[in-house]
């Protein structure tokens, strides 16, 4: 029924606009029943829609404008002043309405020390308002006679109230989109007031404002508005509810709607001075006040600005910061641009900094968001929203390979610019998470699954990339089970300690063995050490693991060894977590369970990844204390960390291990040998043994030996076992093969 009518409104303007004489008729009717209809489903809105007392006020603003016109009707067919009298103090009462119904939605986003520029911004608006008033309305109704004027007045005052609202709710950011039910509504009262001071300007120059078709269409379709916001809020599939509590960011461009309404004044009274023959006196007057408040306004918009900038900008790498990436992507959602999400991780950056100290750390942040920048299009907005965390929303891009095209942009990129620090360089290294928006995404939701995305990028290794999927959502729940089950583990008997045979390769007999540490859950069954040893770093426990497999190696070996003599000589190597390098007892407790096993120090070698030795502060003093007491120290993974040449000189290093993914590329060539040769040499140069690790063939074992590493482990020789397999394996003399189809990782 709504839409017929408002179907029949339309078409009332195609008969206004061709017969003059009908049109103050198809005016009061068409308002008459946008008003009833308005009214009907502002009603209706205040008790389904968020913020009933805006819907309520809106309802009775609609009743008075429907009285007023019922009045006005009245009096042009009487010719009662008293009518006529109603009439206008309905329609002030109306106006008065409109502005209170507005001055709900923004006044709760106005909060201490806002609220006095607050209201400066409306008043200057407001004023502005009332210049271009008493020029066209106001004087000229003073000089009617008798008290006409008070109702020019009043209703000048009204309309510029509901202009001041209106303007309150621009500047408070109350309007977000178009397609919301307070920015129609709100078009259709900025409308009226407009066009409703134009109609009452017209009549008092003389002119017939009612058989102006603009003047009416422009009413008409006010009105229109109004009763369709009515519509749409009533409407629980498109109401938007309102958000009073939060402070939403404002579009830049309403920021300047007070310097336009200081532009209108100041126009105004320039063309005032010319028309009134003034130049003489007031032109030079309202010159040079012009000219002033411009140079003011100009000024503050530049302030405006560069106080925009530096709240939204990083200050050490200028790219945005947490601020200016929730607007670019909250734009990038409301323009429909389809953006993704890109999360990047600095992989080893606390070692960087531990290592070369904060300087070198901010040169290679300013190095990586340079780097962004030269990758990513114009358009795309980069951020840092913490120390070694960064986003980039890319726009228009609504598949995921295209994302991924610009992800492994970036990495290759890192890859071909290391970042000189002293005498080494640093290569940067990222985990990148990717996200695309999908339909009724909100930012929360794009940079929550990117940020699931780059999780998983880290846990399957550094420097990479990986785009999010629904499968990932479990994955922070399944680490949190981990970490709670890992502590009700501890101290029990769900962990193991494999042993993995260390040969010599000229002669394939065992000469040690490496400990690895096993845990088999009752309920998550057999959990890799790769899932539960940086949980147990993170929840601090690993120092408690890492003793309890240290006591039971020691203890083993310490069997073996004086089972026979032929074992006396076998060494064990244990791993040694970084953050057990801090612990202020570490080398006390070593030195005791070496103590209390009566194992000889000799005859233990503590592994650790070049992850941990980049802080010469602690980790140098701490080994070196260990090798005094005769303990031999191995660098675990070498050459895929950050130790320098330089470092590496200056450590109490006894051991290099030849990471698994250079001996997997030895293929008798000489390009597959570089690496591991290259190891090789640079040991024998400094003194330290190589142990190759990872070795599954044949022909990697004979290279390795002609290259002159001479000890390897690996499943050529055999996999983790378990002490009494071990204890046959020893007894048998030689390296059979214990490969198994699907081996553990070490």
């Amino acid at each position: 029924m709504a839409i017929v009518l408002i179907a029949a409104v339309v078409a009332g303007q195609a008969i206004a606009l061709i017969d003059a004489e009908l049109r103050p008729a198809v005016l009061r009717v068409s308002l008459v029943v946008l008003n009833a209809v308005g009214v009907f489903f502002s009603v209706k809105a205040a008790r389904h829609a968020a913020g009933p007392l805006t819907w309520r006020l809106i309802a009775a603003s609609r009743v008075l404008s429907l009285v007023s016109g019922i009045w006005y009707a009245l009096y042009s067919i009487t010719g009662s002043t008293g009518w006529q009298w109603a009439g206008a103090l309905g329609g002030m009462a109306m106006f008065v309405c409109l502005a209170i119904a507005a001055t709900t939605v923004s006044v709760a986003r106005v909060r201490g020390a806002q609220r006095w520029g607050f209201v400066a911004e409306v008043a200057t608006v407001f004023f502005s308002g009332l210049m271009l008033a008493w020029y066209f309305v106001l004087a000229p109704a003073a000089a009617r006679p008798g008290l006409r004027w008070l109702l020019d007045l009043g209703s000048v005052a009204s309309q510029l109230m509901a202009l001041a609202a209106v303007t309150a709710v621009l500047l408070r950011g109350a309007v977000t989109r178009l397609t919301q039910p307070l920015t129609v509504l709100f078009a259709g009262t900025l409308l009226y007031a407009v066009s409703y001071s134009a109609f009452s300007a017209a009549t008092l120059h003389g002119s017939r404002a009612q058989n102006s078709f603009l003047l009416c269409a422009a009413l008409i379709t006010a009105s229109l508005l109004m009763t369709v916001a009515a519509i749409l809020a009533s409407s629980p599939a498109t109401a938007v509810p309102p958000d009073r509590t939060r402070i939403l960011r404002i579009p830049p461009w309403l920021t300047h709607l007070p310097y336009v309404g200081v532009g209108l004044g100041n126009t105004l009274m320039l063309v005032v001075t010319v028309r009134q023959h003034a130049l003489a006196l007031w032109g030079g007057l309202s010159i040079i006040q012009t000219a002033m408040t411009t140079a003011l306004a100009v000024r503050q918009i530049i302030s405006l600005r560069e106080s925009r900038r530096l709240n939204e900008t990083d200050p050490l790498t200028g790219l945005a910061n947490l601020t200016g990436l929730h607007d670019a992507l909250q734009q990038a959602l409301q323009r429909q641009k389809q953006p993704a999400v890109m999360l990047l991780d600095l992989d080893g950056f606390k070692q960087v900094n531990d290592r070369y100290g904060h300087d070198v750390g901010d040169r290679l942040l300013i190095e990586f968001a340079r780097l962004l920048r030269d990758e990513t299009r114009h358009g795309d907005v980069a951020a840092r929203i913490g120390g070694d965390e960064f986003v980039v929303v890319l726009e228009d891009v609504s598949q995921d390979d295209k994302a991924v095209t610009v992800a492994e942009r970036i990495l290759a990129s890192l890859d071909a610019n290391p970042v000189p620090a002293g005498s080494d360089t640093i290569t940067i290294k990222a985990s990148i998470g990717l996200a695309t928006a999908r339909p009724d995404d909100t930012a929360e939701d794009l940079k929550r699954r990117a940020d699931l995305a780059m999780y998983e990028s880290k846990r399957s290794g550094n420097h990479g990339w990986k785009v999010w999927d629904p499968a990932m959502t479990d994955r922070r729940t399944r680490d949190t089970m981990v970490g709670d089950a890992l502590l009700q583990a501890v101290g029990t008997d769900q962990f193991t300690v494999v042993y993995q045979p260390v040969v010599d390769l000229g002669t394939r007999r065992p000469v040690g063995m490496e400990a690895l540490l096993r845990w088999q859950h009752p309920q998550l069954g057999a959990v890799s050490p790769m899932e539960f040893i940086p949980i147990a770093e993170r929840i601090g426990v690993i120092h408690q693991l890492g003793m309890s497999v240290l006591r039971e190696t020691c203890e083993q070996l310490q069997r073996w060894r004086t089972e026979s003599t032929e074992r006396a000589d076998l060494h064990a190597a244990v791993n040694i977590s970084a953050i057990q390098l801090k612990e202020p007892l570490f080398l006390n407790d070593v030195l005791r369970v070496l103590t209390q096993t009566g194992l000889p120090a000799e005859a233990l070698n503590l592994e650790i990844t070049e992850s941990a030795i980049v802080d010469e502060d602690f980790a140098i003093p701490v080994l070196e204390e260990l090798r005094r007491h005769g303990i031999k120290i191995a660098i675990d993974d070498f050459g895929t960390g950050y130790s320098s040449l330089h470092q590496l000189t200056q450590l109490p290093v006894d051991v290099l291990k030849i990471d698994r993914s250079f001996v997997a590329k030895l293929d008798s060539t000489t390009r597959g040998a570089a690496v591991a040769e290259a190891i090789i040499r640079l040991a024998q140069v400094l003194c330290m043994n190589t142990l190759a690790e990872g070795v599954e063939t044949a022909a990697q074992a004979t290279e390795l030996q002609l290259l002159g590493c001479h000890l390897a482990q690996g499943y050529l020789f055999a996999k983790p076992l378990t002490a009494q397999q071990l204890t046959t394996f020893l007894n048998q003399g030689n390296t059979t093969s214990a490969l198994s189809p699907n081996p553990p990782a070490n």
